[in-house]
């Protein structure tokens, strides 16, 4: 049986801070649209040049945790030099992509793990962010 390939595209606004978008509910809703009961992968990614994608535990002080992280690694301050300062490094450090298994339908992820959207961009923008089911 060949394998099938499905794919849709998500808008979320990311507003005028940094943030954490939890995807984790639009990757399942997909999955169910996409997988019928297959096994296969789930491919996240996000096409903008200041978002990445991390799997982490939200909820608990993880997601803050994390962009207090990358404020201090990645300081809005004067020092870069592209117009949009350190949001354009972060990809590097958080990639822009994730893929995850996908057994009998369903996102395998830990009991505590979700997909967020991490944004350090403070330019009040749209991320796309698509989703991909190879199954």
């Amino acid at each position: 049986m060949a394998g099938t390939f499905t794919t849709r595209a998500i808008t979320l606004t990311t507003g005028s801070t940094e943030t954490m978008h939890d995807l984790t509910n639009a990757c399942t809703a997909f999955l169910r649209e996409a997988a019928h009961g297959r096994n296969g992968l789930l491919n996240v990614f996000t096409l903008h040049a200041t978002s990445g994608l991390a799997i982490i535990e939200t909820g608990a002080g993880s997601d803050d945790d994390l962009l207090a992280a990358l404020r201090d690694i990645l300081p809005a301050d004067a020092r870069w030099r592209d117009r949009h300062g350190s949001g354009l490094v972060l990809p590097a450090l958080v990639p822009p992509h994730a893929t995850l298994p996908v057994v009998d339908g369903e996102l395998e992820l830990g009991a505590a793990q979700s997909v967020v959207l991490v944004n350090t961009s403070r330019d009040g923008s749209e991320c796309h962010v698509r989703l991909s089911f190879l199954g």
